[in-house]
């Protein structure tokens, strides 16, 4: 049985319509997400290549007062004593090298020229940086873990599960943001989520509807051209 013409290129160009579409949101509307469009969302992201079959993944959803709760939580410690908690793995290393450092720093300007933040305005980027603990007054916010006793393979695998949820939800008319920012705060979560002394905290992710005026006037963050991040050999 042969597929339609048609109908594929269709899915393709509904496919990457959403990857392209996707984007790092920090601002959203109040507006709720309903439990169904949730379950939705992490029903199909299940489905993302693992190896072996392991989805070593585990996701936590938080919203209404159970969230609440929560970013209280979080925003004491942040605002009173963040150099007392840390994450259980480094993201970066503490030197980055090029050109990944050069890119770091151009997200940085493109980012904060774009809401009016200076380069040099210290008080006005960690207050931006403070809205992470609140999900960014997003509705809906999620907090992914995995099995500590897990490889760096386990890993790609809960990246991919995370990209699922990503376009998942932006298939459905939502946007999302990844927050590593949560994983240093691993042991409040811990006091406010179920979470088992296996499960590490890898990142949280604010999901909701974006503010349409920042959608609108947000930069289009630059991507390496594709001759910068693939050979090709045999062709």
């Amino acid at each position: 049985m042969t597929s339609d013409p048609g109908s594929v290129l269709n899915s393709v160009s509904a496919v990457d319509h959403v990857m392209r579409g996707r984007f790092a949101n920090r601002f959203y509307v109040d507006r709720p997400v309903s439990l169904a469009t949730i379950t939705e969302i992490i029903e199909v992201a299940r489905h993302a290549g693992t190896g072996a079959n392991v989805q070593p993944w585990r996701v936590h959803v938080v919203t209404g007062h159970a969230k609440g709760t929560l970013i209280r939580a979080i925003g004491v410690a942040h605002e009173t004593v963040p150099s007392a908690h840390s994450p259980e793995y480094n993201y970066f290393p503490e030197n980055l090298p090029e050109p990944y450092a050069s890119r770091r720093r151009e997200f940085g300007a493109v980012f904060y020229g774009s809401i009016g933040i200076d380069a040099k305005d210290q008080a006005a980027r960690a207050a931006q940086t403070a809205r992470n603990y609140r999900f960014f007054d997003a509705p809906v916010g999620l907090i992914f873990t995995i099995d500590r006793h897990l490889e760096k393979g386990s890993w790609l695998d809960l990246g991919m599960f995370i990209q699922n949820v990503m376009l998942a939800a932006r298939a459905r008319g939502l946007d999302t943001c990844t927050q590593e920012f949560f994983a240093r705060y691993h042991a409040v979560i811990r006091h406010h989520l179920p979470l088992s002394p296996q499960e590490m905290v890898v990142c949280g992710m604010s999901m909701g509807f974006a503010d349409p005026e920042w959608s609108q006037r947000r930069p289009p963050m630059p991507k390496a051209p594709v001759e910068d991040i693939a050979s090709f050999h045999g062709f």
